[in-house]
């Protein structure tokens, strides 16, 4: 009797320790959920997805209504009925216009969170930070800015420009409209210096000439010094590519020194109307800008982006280029999932490829060989109601090329890439 009451104990224990070991492996595989870059990350009725962007610092002035672009269109998309018909639930980091914090936020959130993408970042320097991140950890970050090129990672959608799509256009038309000598002034980090060793191979092959070149910290707030060597150059060009509040501290001296638009052509390629809010009009009227959207471009989608970010937001509020880059990752992420059907990194990127989509900017559509988009070059000019006059566009979308391929004289620039 007492060796039945024990062989029936033993057999209990065995059969609890086999439910236990089976819990502790499921618990275990949901633990590393985010690992695998988001294949396992659709819970019942929910999918999370991380905004990683600087809510705080010198980048907040640009990136903040980034980030609320990004939350407009998840919300959209779930008053729709979400996404395999799930809830998209964000997760929210700020990375503080700090780079290595941006790395730090974007492993918490695919190790942690588990989120099934990331949609984030504004400098290249944040960019640069976290792709090694998403690399190791098999994560998709979806890039929201124009940059310099000579990248393109298997982890990272650009929904930005690349330099032919905003740069290289740019450079060419001011040396047909507006002069031959270029000073560059840009923030010292690895876009503008990147996107100016671009220009200058660039001046060398189109009849250009480099008349001055300078580089300050970003947050950097005096530019008395600058100015004068830009006087003393008389440059028909200022390639502005500072970025951050930095541009409200160059503009403002820049009037304060008696030099307007009518005096000398400034083109920038990150000031929008969120920038031209801060900065203020009265300071920017007349000064160009290079991008592939404005508030201003003439479409039926932008109509209603504008109309429903407004009522959202507020009727003072702006929209821009990056804040729209934002918008449409959202949505080609989520367009992708549902061909997809299913979350998991490599099965997205499949279906991703040559995805279109009816932007806000006009129709767009993912490159499959280097997963940045085809995207319309407009350059516009500062009117006095804060919003841009286009003075020119490409017509058609044009083919990202990040590492300039198509340009016999940026041979040297890809090489080895």
């Amino acid at each position: 009797m007492r060796k039945n009451v024990w062989k029936s104990v033993s057999l209990l224990l065995i059969a609890l320790c086999i439910v236990i070991t089976g819990c502790s492996s499921d618990n275990k595989e949901k633990t590393n959920a985010g690992t695998d870059g988001g294949a396992n990350t659709a819970s019942d009725g929910e999918i999370k997805v991380g905004i990683l962007h600087s809510l705080s610092g010198t980048m907040a002035i640009s990136e903040v209504s980034v980030k609320e672009a990004e939350m407009m269109a998840i919300d959209e998309i779930n008053a729709k009925g979400g996404v395999l018909g799930k809830k998209l639930v964000p997760v929210v980091e700020d990375g503080a216009s700090d780079w290595p914090t941006f790395a730090e936020k974007a492993r918490k959130l695919i190790s942690e969170d588990g989120v099934a993408t990331v949609f984030g970042g504004w400098t290249s320097a944040s960019r640069k930070a976290m792709l090694p991140v998403f690399e190791e950890l098999n994560g998709l970050l979806w890039y929201p800015v124009q940059y310099e090129g000579l990248e393109a990672s298997p982890n990272i959608f650009y929904t930005g420009a690349t330099t032919n799509q905003q740069i290289v256009p740019a450079v060419t038309w001011l040396l047909q409209n507006r002069g031959k000598t270029f000073f560059l002034l840009g923030s010292d980090y690895v876009f503008p210096r990147t996107a100016n060793k671009i220009i200058k191979e660039q001046l060398k092959a189109e009849g250009g000439e480099l008349v001055g070149e300078e580089y300050t910290p970003l947050g950097h707030t005096d530019y008395a010094t600058i100015i004068s060597k830009i006087k003393a150059a008389k440059p028909d060009v200022v390639f502005n590519t500072l970025n951050g509040d930095s541009n409200v501290a160059f503009f403002k001296q820049l009037k304060d020194a008696g030099i307007t638009a009518k005096d000398m052509t400034t083109l920038s390629v990150s000031v929008a109307e969120e920038e031209i809010r801060g900065i203020g009009v009265d300071v920017l009227e007349g000064h160009l800008a290079a991008w592939n959207y404005y508030q201003s471009t003439d479409t039926p989608e932008n109509k209603t982006f504008v109309e429903n970010y407004k009522k959202k937001y507020g009727a003072d509020r702006v929209t821009a280029d990056p804040i729209e880059a934002g918008y449409d990752a959202v949505y080609l992420w989520a367009a992708a999932v549902e061909k997809a059907g299913s979350t998991d990194v490599a099965k997205v990127k499949e279906a991703a490829k040559g995805l279109e989509w009816d932007a806000p900017e006009g129709k767009i559509k993912i490159d499959g060989d280097n997963q940045h988009i085809y995207k319309t070059v407009r350059i516009g000019e500062v009117q006095a109601d804060g919003q841009f006059k286009e003075l020119w566009n490409s017509g058609d979308p044009v083919k990202p090329d990040p590492y300039l391929k198509g340009y016999d004289w940026a041979g040297s620039l890809s090489a080895g890439n």
